[in-house]
């Protein structure tokens, strides 16, 4: 169990059902234990911390996350299993992903790329897809809120996470980690959807490259360069980079949405908002993608992302097989029972020349035949 530490004094032994294992992590407003069901299943229990259980402000930010976590479709996210709202200390138990954070992957030197890396970025933009389409802006998406589970990277906490407002967007005090914050965000206007695909963005460039785009020195420093200056996307190279590219634009407006994102990630066309998540998930858990990321020269399918500078983005292209499998040895084989038939018509007409073409020489023939037959269909396939 990755990143388990013991439970320490004055730490619960249970809650409700769920028998306390160890401790995960800590932050400002809750604890989050490793738990077990009642039926053997490990999960995680986030809990309201024991000096907020009588602030009023508190527990009802901690039912609004709640109320978040319900809301977001389990794709490529940790999956909401129960939850107690009302009781002395509020908690919500969710599905347990057991595996390490892709910041402490990538600070052990074990940066996922080619294809892993493809993977985490669809993996990554389905959960944001997912979380946008509930309503919800995650607003804190970083290296660390990614779990690299055994089946696929997984997008968690939404502790600070925010509904929308009618129009689509939320009014924001500074809340995020400054690396990861879109301009938007350090400004403290209005946010969107389109702030969190701006932390995805530098998400992946961190995972490709081990330094997040605008540098990792002082937070006033970075703030200042993710306002004013242009993201450092280092080696990340291909359609990927165009992509982050095309995320990391000062304004909100020319980012793309995370929905077209994927599409163009998957290669898929337009579609409904669950086939589009459910195909997101099955790319970012298969071994290996059947589909490549956009090439350039190609034509951009209709929803495809608005690119940052004056070029048009590509699309996708399946890999596809040059030829269909088997075909040659089709032919070859056709070929060899035309040339055996001619080898009987010539024995047959033979015989018929020199006088043996009667009931005495059929044997003959036949033996001829079956010897020919033998070497066109097992022979020469071997």
């Amino acid at each position: 169990m990755h990143g388990l530490q013991q439970l320490r004094s004055g730490d619960p032994q249970q809650i409700g059902p769920y028998r306390i294992v160890g401790l995960l992590g800590e932050g400002g407003q809750g604890v989050v234990y490793r738990g077990e069901a009642p039926n053997g299943e490990p999960v995680a229990i986030k809990m309201l911390h024991a000096r907020f259980s009588g602030d009023a402000k508190a527990r009802s930010r901690f039912a609004a996350e709640l109320a978040h976590a319900e809301r977001v479709a389990a794709f490529c996210t940790a999956r909401m299993l129960d939850a107690d709202a009302d009781g002395d200390r509020q908690y919500i138990v969710s599905e347990f992903v057991d595996g390490p954070a892709l910041s402490e992957v990538i600070a052990a030197g074990k940066a996922p790329q080619g294809p892993a890396l493809e993977r985490l970025a669809i993996a990554t933009v389905t959960a944001l897809a997912a979380i946008h389409e509930a309503g919800i802006v995650h607003r804190d998406f970083k290296p660390s809120n990614v779990i690299m589970g055994a089946d696929g990277p997984r997008v968690i906490d939404f502790g600070i996470a925010r509904a929308l407002d009618a129009s689509g967007t939320l009014s924001s005090a500074i809340v995020g980690t400054p690396a990861y914050m879109a301009p938007e965000q350090i400004s403290g206007i209005t946010v969107g959807p389109a702030a969190d695909v701006f932390a995805w963005a530098c998400t992946i460039v961190y995972a490709a490259n081990g330094v997040t785009p605008f540098g990792q020195d002082s937070i006033p420093a970075v703030m200042h360069r993710i306002l004013n200056g242009e993201p450092d996307l280092g080696p990340l190279s291909g359609p990927l980079r165009d992509i982050v590219a095309a995320c990391l634009a000062k304004d909100p407006a020319r980012r793309p949405t995370a929905r077209a994102i994927l599409l163009r990630l998957i290669g898929g066309k337009d579609m409904s908002a669950d086939t589009l998540l459910m195909e997101g998930a099955q790319f970012a858990t298969a071994p290996a993608s059947p589909y490549t990321l956009p090439l350039p020269g190609d034509a951009a399918p209709k929803d495809a992302m608005r690119p940052a500078g004056p070029s048009e983005p590509t699309r996708p292209v399946a890999r596809g097989p040059a030829s269909s499998p088997g075909s040659a040895p089709a032919r070859s084989r056709t070929g060899g029972l035309v040339m055996a038939t001619l080898i009987v018509v010539v024995l047959l007409g033979g015989a018929a020349l020199v006088g043996t073409g009667t009931i005495a020489a059929m044997p003959v023939l036949a033996l001829l035949l079956l010897l020919v037959l033998f070497w066109v269909l097992v022979v020469r396939r071997r």
